[in-house]
């Protein structure tokens, strides 16, 4: 059914699965002690730094792919007919329908930058600055999963939620690849933007 209990979130399965947030009430969430005291502030600075450093990711990922990518970026990286999770939240939503849409969004590209990185380093095992900046995103936007699992569950007893994630490269050609992972990072530079302005707030001082 694609339901991600508690204990297994930070596993991150890649299987593709679909559906939606299930409120659960009861005594589901583990100890709220899981929770940093300054979760909230780190959780904002994971999104301020993910949002600046998105599209000068996605340029390196471009020059390292070489031609035709680097060329024609706007039609072979196009993200129109791949999956990318519906963000449909805005400023005025509720903080709790902000914050589930966030672990989707962040839990679908954690999984998309581990293909990204396992296509990488087989294709571009030289590029040095390109891993590293993909290990980089990785490691924030796990951190920022961690710090959503504990905002949700310890602010709302949500402690299952349905996500559904993109399809594996593994067994692609290299040209399909390199596409599918500029597909992902275009859309991501477009989707990050607005995640930061909309979760942001929600994360203010009280």
């Amino acid at each position: 059914t694609g339901v991600v209990p508690f204990v297994a979130l930070l596993l991150l399965q890649r299987r593709p699965v679909a559906g939606r947030p299930l409120l659960v009430t009861g005594s589901g969430c583990p100890s709220h002690g899981l929770c940093r005291s300054n979760v909230q502030e780190q959780t904002r600075r994971q999104v301020a730094v993910l949002n600046a450093t998105a599209q000068e990711l996605f340029s390196l990922y471009l020059k390292c792919q070489g031609e035709p990518f680097s060329s024609e970026s706007d039609k072979l990286c196009n993200p129109a007919d791949i999956f990318f999770p519906d963000f449909r939240v805005n400023r005025t939503s509720e903080r709790k329908e902000v914050m589930v849409a966030m672990y989707k969004l962040f839990a679908f590209l954690n999984a998309s930058l581990g293909n990204i990185t396992r296509d990488q380093e087989e294709l571009n095992p030289m590029a040095k600055e390109l891993l590293e900046r993909l290990h980089n995103t990785t490691k924030t936007t796990r951190g920022l999963i961690s710090n959503l699992t504990c905002l949700l569950c310890k602010n709302y007893n949500i402690f299952q939620v349905d996500v559904r994630y993109g399809d594996s490269s593994k067994s692609k050609r290299a040209f399909k690849k390199k596409q599918q992972g500029c597909q992902v990072l275009r859309k991501y530079v477009q989707v990050i933007g607005q995640a930061a302005r909309v979760l942001l707030p929600h994360l203010s001082p009280s």
